[in-house]
């Protein structure tokens, strides 16, 4: 018992827990599910659904934090991703032909690969810190993104295209099996190769892993390049649900998002041991929370407000210096009095 209390997960799931409590107290129909035309519908599909574009960049940069860095440009590769695919798409004679569908989808990822591996170089290669290096295309992708659009916001009508994020595979969104891949992908990658014990010891200690024969560069901009690919999918999977490029909202604070469900997850900002399973649970808490503070009405402007505060908590509660003052406060008691008697002085 003792065990499972001092487990990672154990607190990103209490708290997971605690706002389904709460969801369901509020409103008794949270965990409702219907099924209509043999799809599941209700606010725990909804929430699977959403939490797809979000689970997708929180891969990546579960990857990218686990080598000591940050990727601040992931919304911005959403925008260019979403804004090639539509626009290559939007220009061809049939909308709806999979094959135009299948290169714009492939074109747009392409390219924001190439974004992710330009993040790789500047850090990796150049030296640049992280958070400068990937603040630089955070400016700069919104405006490439409208560059590509020519400052409008590109729609589409294309069913195919619309299935991705807004259609149902086996009664389940299929947005939510793209979600699972990636997860899955990425845990195979990471867990079941060496490449995890690697992005550890290079996270932990460049330097060290360096000297010891860890090819640490290649390493680093290899995560870089996940996370741009992992952001360029998520970008399709975000215009796919709006069916629009909009360069100036695509992706809007997921970084911010992505980031505290990492966190939330175990993993720690310093680099190393990182927690694919704590991603994912910290991603449904964020999206569960963002569900709540709808229902709850609280204004947009003191969203972002609400949202800190129970983040702070959740971080506190898993704050090891926080659990040691806390046990010091319980075991902390007035020392007795030491009485030494006349036996134990002579016996000494």
């Amino acid at each position: 018992m003792n065990k499972l209390l001092k487990h990672r997960l154990t607190l990103p799931i209490t708290a997971l827990l605690a706002l389904v409590l709460l969801n369901t107290i509020a409103r008794p129909s949270f965990l409702l599910i219907t099924v209509q035309d043999g799809a599941l519908y209700g606010s725990i599909i909804d929430i699977l659904r959403n939490s797809a574009p979000l689970m997708l960049v929180a891969m990546g940069m579960t990857i990218v934090i686990a080598t000591r860095g940050i990727d601040l440009s992931v919304v911005a590769i959403m925008a260019v991703s979403g804004a090639v695919s539509l626009t290559i798409i939007k220009g061809s004679p049939d909308p709806n032909s999979l094959g135009v569908i299948a290169v714009g989808i492939g074109v747009g990822v392409g390219v924001a690969l190439v974004l992710g591996i330009w993040n790789g170089f500047l850090v990796a290669v150049v030296g640049i810190q992280p958070i400068i290096a990937t603040l630089v295309l955070m400016l700069a992708g919104r405006g490439i993104a409208l560059l590509i659009t020519q400052g409008y916001i590109t729609t589409i009508n294309s069913a195919p295209y619309q299935f991705m994020a807004q259609g149902y595979l086996l009664g389940l969104p299929f947005a939510l099996f793209v979600a699972i891949g990636a997860v899955i992908i990425v845990a195979i990658i990471e867990r079941r190769t060496a490449l995890g014990m690697l992005t550890e010891a290079v996270g932990i200690n460049p330097t060290a892993s360096r000297l010891a024969g860890v090819r640490s560069r290649g390493i680093v901009w290899g995560a870089y390049a996940a996370s741009g690919l992992l952001a360029g999918i998520a970008g399709i999977l975000y215009s796919s649900n709006i069916m629009a490029a909009d360069a100036n909202s695509a992706g809007l604070n997921i970084e911010v998002d992505a980031i505290l469900a990492v966190v939330l997850g175990g993993t720690s900002l310093m680099g190393g041991k990182f927690s694919i399973a704590g991603t994912v649970i910290g991603v449904y808490t964020i999206q569960t929370l963002t569900s709540t503070i709808t229902f709850l009405g609280v204004p947009p402007a003191v969203t972002p407000v609400f949202k800190a505060a129970v983040i702070v908590i959740v971080c506190l509660a898993q704050s090891a210096r926080v659990a040691s003052w806390l046990r010091q406060a319980r075991t902390r008691r007035t020392p007795a009095a030491i009485l030494v008697t006349e036996t134990e002085v002579k016996a000494r």
